[in-house]
């Protein structure tokens, strides 16, 4: 059984999916010229805040709550900005339980004007604001990339 969640983006190496579509959020969470990013521990990559939706939740609750349970910033549906969906049919993710999902993001944004407090949850080592200079030199969740990528695109 492997060890770490391995995410792959336009990569033909990639196992094929054999659960269901996935559907989550994330939230780029940018405060000054820096964007917040998790350090996941189920995969030894930084990546955007964020998570799955839920069943019973529309994408703007899910995305309120994965803040607040990853980071522990309390987050209206004002502040999110809308800002792309990434539906790529390569954005694979292969858990160590065996699951390998195809991965369907809405991304969201919102800028933070004070400096926050921020608390780790279970599913990340730590919680840190990146340049992005730091960006380019870490490992990022590869499925996070091209979004990273198009968001400085376009700032």
């Amino acid at each position: 059984m492997m060890k770490n969640t391995e995410f792959y983006y336009k990569n033909v190496f990639a196992p094929k999916p054999n659960k269901p579509n996935h559907i989550g959020v994330a939230v780029i969470i940018q405060y000054e010229n820096k964007i917040l990013l998790e350090h996941r521990v189920d995969s030894d990559r930084w990546a955007i805040i964020g998570g799955g939706l839920n069943i019973n939740e529309d994408l703007v609750s899910c995305a309120i709550r994965e803040v607040f349970e990853e980071t522990g910033l309390k987050i209206n549906k004002n502040q999110l900005q809308y800002f792309n969906i990434y539906d790529d049919p390569s954005r694979i993710a292969h858990y160590p339980d065996g699951n390998v999902l195809r991965v369907i993001t809405v991304v969201y944004h919102i800028k933070l004007f004070d400096f926050p407090i921020l608390k780790t949850s279970l599913e990340s080592k730590e919680l840190k604001f990146f340049s992005k200079d730091e960006i380019m030199r870490i490992k990022m969740a590869e499925t996070h990339i091209p979004i990273i990528q198009e968001y400085y695109i376009l700032e």
